[in-house]
């Protein structure tokens, strides 16, 4: 292999490496500010979007181990990486088409599993991540409540009672 593309592809190795996700996108007939500024909202929820040949892409994700993904790499392709939200990336990528009719997804890695465009697409749809924490905490906390509430509930009713007897003594 020519050491200039070795370079590409170890470069390549190591952002697919670093990151838990990988969004494959069609830029077909984007502009370069077009492309500018869907990286620039991508940089704000920390991903990077990255164009590479797809043989190039084809032979990274062979070197780390990686489901193929030789049907998808075709075309006007690029790479959205990331280190921490899937779900932040997918809805920037999916903000952006709405509004400029591109880029289209193609597909997506999460943790080693390949995702369709419909599941991507779900991903995006999904609140941010701050909102479903405060779900699951709320959840977990949920029986915890509940359970105090039953605890107090005999000494509240007592407390009642005894107050409503005095009350009516008066």
């Amino acid at each position: 292999m020519n050491p200039d593309k070795k370079i590409i592809v170890d470069e390549l190795l190591v952002r697919i490496n670093a990151s838990p996700f990988m969004l494959v996108v069609d830029y077909t007939g984007m502009s370069v500010l077009h492309f500018s500024e869907l990286r620039s909202r991508l940089q704000e929820g920390g991903a990077e979007c990255h164009v590479a040949k797809n043989s190039h892409m084809k032979r990274v994700l062979e070197a780390a181990g990686l489901p193929g993904m030789d049907e998808t790499l075709s075309g006007q392709t690029a790479f959205i990486t990331g280190e921490q939200d899937v779900c932040g990336a997918a809805k920037a990528v999916k903000t952006f088409a709405k509004e400029f009719q591109r880029p289209t997804f193609k597909a997506g890695l999460l943790d080693g599993e390949i995702l369709d465009e419909s599941q991507v697409k779900a991903l995006a749809d999904l609140p941010p991540r701050d909102v479903l924490l405060a779900t699951l905490l709320n959840v977990i906390n949920l029986p915890a409540t509940m359970l105090a509430r039953v605890i107090n509930e005999p000494g509240t009713s007592l407390a009642r009672v005894v107050k409503a007897r005095h009350e009516g003594e008066e």
